[in-house]
């Protein structure tokens, strides 16, 4: 059974993806299955921004600063976090590992650049609930700062939005930084994190 559903979702993929392929390709009438199957194989091929993740891959020190609370100084802690390719270099993997709030903290991310759609995509799950967070967003013209947005829910009920920049300096550091919106209140610093390659 596994085998023969893998061509039939296949198939319903390229079904629900024929409309926006169409339109990306600005076709004046419907396309045929095969025309479909060649685009789809175009844009399952990864590019440039995975390129760019691929260089992230091994080993990484971290040094985090939490803002619990607006103007106040930052807590810091140290960490380190382990990222590879996956999926014949389609999506970023990360593993981290260090503090939060003072308590043992991991954590794992995914991160991808999503050719239909030219956002990227953040899916991020830890030690410290229960769900999967996603964010998603646009890069800069040489897709080294990645600006990405999202919400959860807060304690007690509501949404608390984020906005998250990663900057990719170089192939041996980089920088993540998130900020929060609590209630409709003015946007704050809660975390930065840079990351140093380990030395081989």
């Amino acid at each position: 059974m596994r085998v023969r559903f893998i061509p039939v979702a296949c198939l319903s993929l390229i079904v629900m993806a024929a409309p926006v392929l169409a339109k990306e390709k600005k076709h004046d009438k419907q396309m045929d299955p095969q025309q479909m199957m060649e685009l789809w194989k175009q844009m399952a091929q990864p590019g440039e921004p995975h390129k760019l993740f691929a260089g992230l891959a091994g080993s990484w020190t971290t040094v985090t600063k939490e803002w619990m609370e607006p103007g106040k100084p930052p807590t810091e802690s140290s960490g380190t976090a382990e990222m590879k390719m996956l999926l014949d270099g389609r999506f970023l993997y990360q593993e981290y590992t260090g503090q939060m709030m003072g308590q043992p903290f991991s954590g794992i991310g995914i991160d991808s650049y999503d050719n239909m759609t030219k956002k990227y995509v953040t899916a991020w799950m830890d030690s410290m609930g229960t769900g999967i967070f996603l964010m998603e967003g646009t890069a800069s013209p040489d897709g080294k700062t990645i600006t990405l947005k999202g919400q959860h829910p807060e304690p007690g009920g509501g949404q608390m939005k984020h906005r998250a920049v990663w900057k990719i300096v170089d192939s041996n550091t980089q920088t993540f930084e998130m900020y929060g919106t609590h209630h409709g209140k003015k946007e704050s610093k809660v975390l930065e994190i840079t990351y140093t390659r380990k030395a081989s």
